[in-house]
Order: C-alpha cells, then sequence, then structure tokens
C-alpha cells in the first residue's frame, strides 16, 4: 500500500511500487488529464508537480509519491484559476494534447518566479513540447498571469 495525497485528498493505492505515477493517477484514480506522450520523460505531456516540484509521471515510480503532495492539471483550479483564465483567454490550446504539462510547467515556474523574464519562461517551459507550436501564446498567458497578480 502506497499513500499519497493527489489535489489535496490523501490516496492510498495497492499497486506494484514500480507502477509508473502517470499509470496510477490514470488507471487507478481516474484522473485522465494527465496524458502519455512519449513514455520517456521527454516530452512533458506527463508533468505533475510533486511537492511543487515539475515531474515526469510516465519515468516517476508510484514509489516516490509516498507520502508526497501530487498536483495534477485536475488540481489547478484551486490554486491557479487565473492561470487557466489566462490560457482560455490567450487562446493557447490546439489539439489541447500537451496542454496539461503545460499549465503544471507554467503553475510551478509563477510559485518559484511571480515575475518571470521571457528567458526565464523559455527556459522553464523548454522540456514541453507543443506540436502545434503554440509557444508565443503559451507565452503571453504566462506573461499575463503574472501581470494580474500583481
Amino acid at each position: 500500500m502506497i499513500s499519497f495525497y493527489v489535489n489535496g485528498t490523501q490516496q492510498t493505492v495497492s499497486v506494484d511500487a514500480q507502477m509508473p505515477l502517470l499509470w496510477v493517477l490514470r488507471d487507478v484514480l481516474n484522473l485522465t488529464g494527465t496524458k502519455y506522450g512519449c513514455g520517456t520523460g521527454l516530452c512533458g505531456a506527463c508533468t505533475v508537480l510533486m511537492d511543487g516540484v515539475p515531474v515526469r509521471s510516465c519515468i516517476t515510480p508510484v514509489a516516490l509519491a509516498k507520502g508526497k503532495r501530487i498536483t495534477t492539471v485536475e488540481g489547478l483550479e484551486e490554486k491557479h484559476p487565473d492561470l487557466l483564465r489566462s490560457w482560455e483567454e490567450e487562446n493557447v490550446p490546439q489539439c489541447g494534447f500537451c496542454q496539461s504539462g503545460q499549465l503544471i510547467s507554467a503553475a510551478a515556474l509563477l510559485e518559484n518566479n511571480p515575475a518571470p523574464k521571457d528567458a526565464d519562461i523559455d527556459a522553464a517551459m523548454a522540456g514541453n513540447i507543443c506540436r502545434c507550436g503554440t509557444y508565443p501564446r503559451i507565452k503571453k498567458a504566462i506573461i499575463k498571469t503574472a501581470e494580474k497578480r500583481k
């Protein structure tokens, strides 16, 4: 049995300790917002926050989540509704596949840097691939959120 918190709610699962956190979230806990992309931790679609730090859930064994606080895209509404609104206002999503990982990475950036510059955004978001190329709108949404928070 492995216990951890997901979006503020304690969860206990009985799965193989090496099972990727992504599959526990999607298949065991039915939180399907976190996406499977490459399966090797390179694309960023599976990004979640673990104690506030972005991690690739497709390569993170669930055992590492024991006692930790996991935030998925479903949990952003509580702490980052302004980010979600900016995302919508800037029409960021096209296919939407990368959006959960992009939003999680943006939330982590804004928690650690409330006034990011372009270079900060580029560095924080570099590991998240968007096949539709919405990078300029992503950057606008992050800047807009930072400005709203001033």
